[in-house]
């Protein structure tokens, strides 16, 4: 990484749907079990978005308040980064609407398409710009409205997703501190295991797709678990290599909050407590790329996460990708 311009999160900020669906809730609407949800996923409710607003709405919400909290007006942002993959239009794009919403029109704008990855993608993207010396104050959301594009009727994924937004500012510094070093990977081979098929050109919506609920998640949950469990790790370990550290050198693991088994398996794996490990899933269930930036304001809101602390974030999702973002907070 170029060691002259270094990336600091100044701010950060989430926005929460105000209903909440128990697993008492979902009892009623499909065959299936609190004891059932919660032994398998680690999941007691999740928040599901009201009608009437969309993504761009809870993007506004999150991105505001770490707007605030950064102390950085949305006239001077140089870019807006919208991770998501439930965006309110196929075009245009929810950085655009939220540029509008902000008045930040100095600033460029664009969503990335990572899955559950999003956030760690569109993190990296921005430091990028900052790292280079072109931009200096950026943007990053990700966002997801997942009961949307949920089939209620299917009891093994209805059960895992919510909605919600993070937020963080990047900000060039000349500070000893920092985004360290990252990750990305991608392996399109298994695609089909975690897809929304329709709605694109490859299947454009109609009556039969409609019907076929084929607008909503297929995730194929077994290989998706194995494929977690393999490439965390594997990235984890890969950062804290270049940086000649070890795992229990870390202050904090912000992991992808798709399944409690496997953020528990990980944990152990590592020999991590788990106070170095936070957990938002039972609250709020799967947001892909909204459940690492939630979870970090939530620290920080706390007053747990200090300047200074070695920081991991790890994720995984659609594509299939993966990475991961080692700094010192």
């Amino acid at each position: 990484m170029n060691k002259r311009i270094k990336t600091i999160i100044t701010g950060t900020g989430a926005a929460l749907p105000k209903q909440i669906i128990t697993n008492s809730d979902l009892e009623r609407m499909v065959e299936t079990s609190d004891e059932w949800i919660v032994s398998r996923t680690g999941i007691r409710e999740r928040r599901k978005l009201e009608e009437g607003l969309s993504s761009v709405d809870l993007t506004e919400r999150a991105s505001r308040e770490a707007l605030e909290r950064a102390s950085v007006d949305p006239s001077e942002l140089d870019l807006i980064i919208v991770a998501t993959v439930t965006p309110d239009y196929p075009t245009p794009s929810t950085s655009c609407l939220l540029q509008a919403r902000l008045n930040a029109f100095k600033s460029a704008a664009l969503d990335l398409s990572a899955g559950c990855t999003g956030f760690i993608y569109a993190l990296t993207v921005g430091h990028q710009f900052i790292n280079s010396g072109i931009y200096n104050k950026v943007l990053v959301v990700g966002v997801e409205v997942l009961t949307r594009v949920t089939d209620w009727e299917d009891r093994s994924t209805c059960v895992l997703f919510g909605d919600g937004a993070g937020a963080v500012v990047l900000q060039a510094t000349d500070e000893e501190r920092g985004f360290i070093n990252f990750s990305l990977k991608a392996d399109g081979r298994g695609a089909e295991l975690l897809i929304i098929p329709a709605g694109g050109s490859a299947m454009p919506a109609s009556t039969e797709t409609v019907q076929k609920r084929l607008h909503s998640i297929k995730m194929n949950g077994n290989e998706i678990f194995k494929f977690a469990v393999r490439v965390v790790e594997e990235t984890l370990q890969d950062m804290m290599r270049r940086e000649k550290l070890k795992p229990e050198h870390l202050d904090y693991l912000f992991l992808h909050q798709a399944n409690l088994r496997i953020i528990e398996h990980i944990r152990k794996r590592l020999k991590l407590p788990q106070g170095k490990v936070p957990v938002n899933i039972d609250r709020f269930g799967n947001m892909s790329s909204a459940t690492i930036p939630i979870a970090i304001h939530e620290e920080i809101v706390a007053g747990r996460l200090k300047e200074g602390d070695l920081v991991a974030m790890v994720a995984f999702g659609a594509g299939l990708t993966w990475g991961g973002l080692l700094m010192n907070w």
